[in-house]
């Protein structure tokens, strides 16, 4: 049995009670009620959206900033910060404009539970999963779609009223937001959303005690309201998809070939041989270095490019990017405070170029870019001297 009033939801299953409270993710109001609800009720549990990464970036608080942008690496968990930082630029430009903290509803609901003795349950999945498990399912339109949203999202200036902002939280408003999500992304619906809903339902239905309040975003109600009524597997969940080979077997097809045609032209004719190496030295080094140049690298970033391009276009486990932003990071290492500047770094022309974070990131983007255009002019002029020398 369930009951809905406002953005309260009551669920009735198997001798347990669960209380549900949607909520925005900036929104004063939704702290505020998180709050009052937990104390009215003195629940024997309190589930939050988070999993243990963001929970222990939420307690650990500055040190994050002071992490070595190289241990981060090393731990994998570049791109959780990265993609982290993209997806709550808005909410945290929201957060700015009302003068509170994103995931203040989250903190609340960590502070309620150790005020009144709850037991906290991180009820969310892994987030690096959920990037894995979108990563590998939307296919290649899909991932430009992705990235075109994300890079809209991090350069939007979009301000709306508290009031707009509450409105949010009804479930007409939702229903209507996911059904044009699902309409634009359906690929990515189902690992962002519907698979949270159901591990979120799993772990609240899992939570210990007899009263259970969830502290949940209100996008999520709706499904896990659904989902609560099955019983899901969470190890299913937690599994990433095989990898497609068609990406790596083109990967490895387009160095092969330009090889043997080298290998080939050479065998016949040296000269020409000769003027296809040097063709593909200069016009994959020559770019990726300039595209080095125009990200303002470095004079050794840009050598690194200059060496490293005609070298890894052969081999597509590695990048020049990589090589050109790692002595970037070497030279002006950065730190994960760069990382939390870049939200309100990216929207000055001066601030998106000073980041250490962002020049990196521009450093690895254009010497690929300069690498892949090297490699297309450097390939149809080494297939062009194929064919005058049959």
């Amino acid at each position: 049995m369930s009951d809905h009033n406002e953005n309260i939801t009551r669920i009735e299953l198997d001798g347990k009670e669960y209380i549900l409270i949607g909520t925005a993710h900036v929104s004063k109001q939704s702290a505020e009620q998180v709050k009052q609800v937990i104390e009215q009720e003195q629940p024997d549990s309190i589930c939050v959206e988070l999993d243990k990464q963001r929970y222990q970036s939420i307690v650990k608080g500055s040190s994050w900033r002071d992490m070595d942008i190289f241990q981060v690496i090393k731990e994998k968990k570049a791109t959780l910060l990265l993609m982290n930082l993209a997806i709550s630029s808005f909410q945290k430009r929201m957060a700015k404009q009302f003068g509170i903290n994103p995931g203040q509803e989250m903190i609340q609901g960590i502070e309620s539970a150790d005020e009144i003795g709850a037991e906290l349950v991180l009820a969310d999945r892994n987030i690096q999963i959920t990037f894995a498990r979108i990563w590998r399912s939307i296919g290649l339109k899909g991932k430009m779609m992705l990235l075109t949203q994300v890079l809209a999202g991090v350069f939007s200036k979009e301000s709306i009223s508290e009031e707009e902002l509450e409105k949010m939280k009804t479930q007409d408003s939702i229903d209507s937001v996911l059904r044009e999500f699902s309409e634009a992304f359906p690929r990515l619906k189902k690992p962002l959303i519907d698979e949270r809903d159901q591990y979120l339902a799993q772990k609240i239905k899992k939570a210990p005690g007899e009263k259970i309040v969830a502290v949940l975003g209100a996008a999520h109600v709706p499904g896990i309201t659904k989902e609560i009524q099955k019983n899901h597997d969470l190890k299913k969940l937690t599994q990433l998809p095989p990898k497609s080979n068609v990406p790596k077997i083109i990967g490895w097809s387009i160095p092969l070939i330009i090889i043997a045609l080298i290998a080939y032209t050479f065998w016949s004719n040296p000269v020409a041989g000769w003027q296809q190496i040097v063709s593909w030295l200069i016009w994959n080094g020559g770019f990726s270095a300039l595209g080095v140049t125009l990200a303002l690298g470095h004079p050794l970033s840009i050598l690194t490019a200059l060496i490293a391009a005609p070298i890894t276009s052969l081999n597509p486990l590695i990048a020049a990017g990589w090589f050109a932003g790692f002595v970037q990071a070497l030279v002006k290492k950065p730190h994960v405070s760069d990382f939390e500047a870049l939200a309100d770094d990216v929207h000055t022309v001066k601030g998106f170029w000073n980041n250490k974070v962002t020049r990196i990131l521009l450093i690895i983007v254009f010497a690929n870019l300069g690498s892949t255009l090297g490699t297309i002019i450097a390939g149809t002029d080494i297939v062009r001297l194929f064919i005058s020398n049959l």
